[in-house]
């Protein structure tokens, strides 16, 4: 997999400490960043950027959410380690505000946490995908939020890194707080197994609508 890189920019670089990565896509090789012996879906799953039509409301209760999966050009995935939660590492994401577009939410969060504004939007997710915090996670959040959320349901976006990585910067732009301590590209199947065990689900069926674009 490619370099790690620390939210210390000038620190040395290291390799992330993943390797032989549990297969979680039977149908795909796990010895290849590239999936391979796709089946094609029988239904369609995502749209193309070019797409305007809106998706139904979100199952009640839940947060409205944006996932970005942002690929270089060799189709690698970019993944973050948590600062908040050891040894845990996710793709973008974070909350859609009030009569936002969630297109413009994904590059908003983006920015925020990476640094990143030079990426393409391939493709988005024609479905709400959502998960539940655990009872602890849902306490915290329900304090640091000020509102009672069972979990988060997610509108998935698939992007295109264009620019440079010296333009990724996990201190973001400046406008929140960091979240993350290191990146990485990695494979899908390693994006599954170093995600938090209640986003797994999410992550597998993420990485199926978006599988025709990482060929």
């Amino acid at each position: 997999m490619a370099l790690c890189r620390s939210l210390f920019l000038y620190a040395p670089l290291h390799r992330a400490l993943v390797s032989n990565p549990t297969c979680f896509f039977p149908e795909y090789s796990c010895y290849s960043s590239k999936f391979t012996n796709r089946r094609k879906p029988q239904t369609p799953f995502c749209r193309t950027c070019c797409s305007s039509s809106s998706m139904e409301a979100p199952p009640l209760g839940y947060r409205r959410n944006v996932g970005i999966c942002l690929i270089n050009s060799s189709k690698e995935i970019f993944s973050a380690s948590r600062l908040d939660i050891p040894n845990a590492w996710q793709m973008p994401q974070g909350g859609i505000d009030d009569n936002e577009d969630p297109k413009v939410a994904a590059l908003r969060e983006l920015k925020e946490e990476t640094g990143v504004s030079s990426a393409e939007v391939l493709a988005e997710a024609s479905y709400w995908l959502t998960y539940d915090f655990p009872p602890e996670v849902r306490e915290k959040l329900k304090h640091q939020w000020g509102s009672d959320w069972k979990g988060q349901a997610q509108t998935w976006f698939l992007l295109k890194f264009t620019g440079k990585e010296e333009e990724i910067n996990l201190l973001g732009d400046g406008t929140e707080k960091p979240e993350f301590g290191e990146w990485s590209w990695m494979t899908p199947e390693q994006i599954v197994e170093l995600a938090v065990d209640f986003k797994k689900p999410v992550y597998k069926k993420v990485l199926e609508v978006f599988a025709p674009y990482l060929q």
